[in-house]
């Protein structure tokens, strides 16, 4: 075989520009493995991607997908880890949505115990970037609350369930009664619908005035100020994305009142150094839990690969609780 399956961008724009089309199987370089991909998760980066504001980083392949399950096929020179036949779900820069990727053999981990190979691609890029801005970045430690927007989000409904599993307290915003139902259900000591509550009245409410210790947040704009205010003194407020957009007009004065932190990160275009750093901890520190049972990624919807579309019409209108997954196969 020459050829392969695929999702392209056609043009930037809106989800019918995605299209599956055929293209050249990707050969692995040295340190990578080829995976026949059997499902690829969906996040909010390809959306970005696909609307010509998030740019693959030099080198990587234009195909979205930055997730993948599946089964090395081949490997690069100097591969000592993973041989062909093993099991894998990776972290990719690109590839994602098609019957073949390579990713480097670091950002590889092997399938947790006890889960689906739909449901292990439903993990790597989520939960690499839960544990580092939320346990690296944001140091949250036991006994500690944390707030986290977007509960019902593939990010959120990890971060839930890995602070809850790791010791701390967990308040979740989320738009609709349901979506606060399944965050307590994920195990949130408090959701609060953010359409009829102010979240920062119920943080404080919640705390007894004390605020949230660390607060991740993916929507930007004046949630950045509000975040200020619902932290606590020492407080670290974590910025992974800007759904409102990416500018805010701030009071500082709080800001070094309260002697907190107003950091952020993104991952896609950090080191191989540095992801293979973090596969590491996050193979040490959160695939016990998984195969433990304790945490446990929550896939709302599987499309088809030629329904990536759908996929993304679905992830823009935010009526999905948990991972939205392409199957491959």
């Amino acid at each position: 075989m020459d050829a392969m399956r695929l999702v392209e961008i056609s043009a930037f724009g809106g989800p019918r520009v995605l299209r599956e089309t055929r293209g050249p199987l990707p050969v692995p370089q040295a340190g990578e493995v080829l995976v026949r991909v059997a499902y690829a998760g969906v996040n909010r980066p390809d959306v970005a991607q696909r609307q010509g504001v998030y740019p693959p980083p030099p080198g990587a392949s234009p195909v979205p997908g930055l997730e993948i399950a599946g089964q090395v096929v081949a490997t690069g020179p100097g591969c000592a880890r993973w041989r062909v036949g093993d099991a894998v779900c990776a972290l990719v820069a690109g590839g994602g949505y098609a019957e073949y990727a390579t990713a480097p053999e670091a950002q590889c981990l092997p399938l947790p115990r006890g889960l689906s190979v739909c449901e292990a691609a439903a993990l790597p890029e989520t939960a690499f970037t839960v544990w580092s801005n939320v346990f690296e970045r944001g140091a949250l430690a036991r006994g500690e609350l944390l707030l986290v927007h977007g509960g019902t989000s593939g990010i959120g409904t990890l971060a839930i369930q890995l602070a809850k599993a790791r010791g701390a307290r967990v308040i979740a915003t989320a738009g609709s009664e349901d979506k606060c139902a399944a965050c307590r259900e994920l195990g949130a000591d408090l959701a609060v619908n953010y359409r009829e509550t102010d979240f920062v009245t119920a943080v404080k409410e919640f705390s007894a005035g004390r605020g949230a210790d660390v607060i991740l947040d993916m929507v930007g704009g004046d949630y950045t100020q509000r975040n200020i205010r619902a932290a606590a003194e020492q407080g670290r407020i974590v910025q992974i994305a800007f759904l409102q957009g990416s500018k805010a007009e701030l009071d500082l004065m709080p800001l070094m009142l309260k002697r907190l932190v107003l950091t952020g990160s993104t991952l896609r275009a950090r080191s191989l150094d540095f992801k293979a750093a973090l596969a590491r901890a996050v193979e040490q520190n959160v695939w016990p839990l998984v195969e433990s049972g304790r945490v446990r990624p929550r896939v709302a919807r599987v499309f088809g690969l030629a329904e990536a579309g759908a996929a993304h019409a679905l992830m823009e209108s935010s009526a999905h609780i948990g991972k939205i997954v392409l199957r491959i196969d």
